[in-house]
C-alpha cells in the first residue's frame, strides 16, 4: 500500500467509526495522521480506533449531527484539543428510504432527518471550518458525494440523491471562492462500496445484483478509497481543487 506521510496533519473525519469512514480513518492513521474520530452511536469502534494507534494521539468525539447544537460542540471540542485542524472529511451520512408510496407526511419527515445529517451539518461544519482555515491561512475539505449524483437514484432514495448533490455543489463553491485562502476542496464520490450497510443489501437482494451492476469482478472497498482521500489531505492533489473523484468500479463513467 502506497505510503504518504501524515504525521503533520490533524484531521477531522465525521463518521469514522464504521463503514467508509472506519476504513479511511485506519488509512489516515497508518499514515501517521492525529485524527479527531467522530462517531454517534458506535462509541467501542471509534475508541478502538483510537486505541489501536495510540501513537498519533488521536482522540474520539461523540456527536449526534442531527443536532444542530452538538454539531457546534464537536468543532469546539476537536479545536480545544487539537488546536489547529488541517484538514476536514464529511463523510458521515444516512442513506434511508422512503418511497413515494409513503404518505406525504411520513416521506417528508425521511427527507428532512436525510438532510440534517447529510447536507445541514455538513453546511455547519463547513462555515465553522472556514473559519478556522482562514484564521490559519490553509486547510482543507474533503467532501464524501455519491454516484447517485450524477446518474440519479432510485424513487425511494430521492432525499439521499439530493442531498450529495447539494454537497458536491458547496464542495465546488468552496474550491472557487477561498482557493485564494489556501483552502482546497475535494469530492470524492463512490458507487456501491461494501460496508455493513451494503451486507445488509447483499443478504436480502444477493450480491449477484449487485456484481452485474459493475465493470469490475469485485466490489469497491473503504480501502480502495483510502489511498486517493490520503493524497487529497497530504496536499499532494492541491490543484486539483473543486475536482470530483468517481471511484465506483465503472458503474457509471463521466
Amino acid at each position: 500500500m502506497t505510503h504518504i506521510d501524515l504525521s503533520d496533519k490533524n484531521i477531522l473525519l465525521t463518521g469514522a467509526s464504521d463503514g467508509i469512514g472506519k476504513g479511511v480513518a485506519n488509512y489516515l492513521m497508518r499514515m501517521g495522521a492525529r485524527i479527531a474520530v467522530h462517531y454517534n452511536t458506535n462509541k467501542g469502534a471509534a475508541e478502538s480506533l483510537v486505541y489501536n494507534y495510540k501513537n498519533t494521539n488521536s482522540n474520539s468525539f461523540k456527536a449526534d449531527l442531527s443536532n444542530e447544537e452538538e454539531v457546534y460542540t464537536l468543532f469546539r471540542d476537536v479545536t480545544k484539543e487539537f488546536e489547529k485542524i488541517d484538514v476536514i472529511i464529511l463523510n458521515a451520512g444516512v442513506f434511508l428510504p422512503h418511497s413515494t408510496k409513503e404518505t406525504t407526511k411520513d416521506w417528508l419527515s425521511v427527507w428532512k432527518k436525510t438532510m440534517d445529517i447529510n447536507l445541514n451539518s455538513v453546511g455547519l461544519l463547513t462555515k465553522l471550518g472556514l473559519d478556522h482555515f482562514k484564521e490559519n491561512n490553509m486547510g482543507t475539505f474533503i467532501y464524501i458525494g455519491s454516484r447517485a449524483v450524477f446518474r440519479g437514484e432510485t424513487e425511494e432514495y430521492l432525499a439521499y440523491a439530493a442531498s450529495k448533490g447539494g454537497i458536491v455543489s458547496l464542495a465546488r463553491s468552496v474550491a472557487r471562492s477561498f482557493g485564494k485562502n489556501n483552502i482546497k476542496s475535494f469530492i470524492l464520490s463512490p458507487g456501491f462500496t461494501r460496508t455493513q450497510m451494503a451486507e445488509d443489501f447483499i443478504a436480502q437482494y444477493g450480491e449477484e445484483k449487485v456484481l452485474n451492476e459493475i465493470a469490475l469482478n469485485e466490489l469497491t472497498t473503504p480501502e480502495d478509497l483510502a489511498p486517493l482521500i490520503g493524497l487529497m489531505c497530504s496536499g499532494l492533489m492541491d490543484h486539483a481543487t473543486g475536482a470530483t473523484i468517481d471511484v465506483n468500479a465503472g458503474s457509471h463513467i463521466r
